[in-house]
């Protein structure tokens, strides 16, 4: 199950195609889709998660909490709109662009594809991009 949770006045265009999106992404990489809750927020709800549970007290677009279990995905995932918006502009691709990286980014990570070097950031970058290649709303 994945569920949507607004934090703030943005909504998602069309919930039932990214659910599916996302579901998709999850069985191509043989994982089974446990419960999935996305949160969607702004810069100051998602700094004091930030400051609060992992004393960084800094701005992020995406904080995750991993419930996966073996192979079934499951956690919490916080995306702050106004990063997203803010990274779009910098990074020079339109706002669903990004906000469909952010959303996936955080799926990988719980199916085990890390971004600490800079061999674990490609091989994410690629597999961002694969599970992108195939979202069509």
């Amino acid at each position: 199950m994945i569920a949507f949770n607004y934090e703030t006045e943005f909504k998602l265009t069309n919930e039932e195609k990214t659910q599916e999106w996302i579901s998709s992404c999850i069985e191509k990489e043989a994982y089974e889709l446990g419960e999935l809750n996305y949160i969607f927020c702004d810069d100051d709800y998602l700094h004091k998660i930030n400051v609060e549970f992992l004393q960084h007290d800094t701005l992020t677009d995406i904080i995750s909490f991993d419930y996966t279990l073996g192979k079934l995905v499951g956690g919490d995932i916080f995306i702050s709109i106004e990063r997203v918006a803010d990274n779009a502009k910098d990074f020079k691709v339109t706002f669903d662009q990004e906000l469909n990286r952010v959303l996936i980014h955080g799926v990988l990570h719980y199916m085990g594809y890390k971004d600490k070097s800079e061999e674990e950031k490609q091989i994410m970058r690629t597999k961002e991009d694969e599970c992108l290649q195939s979202f069509s709303i």
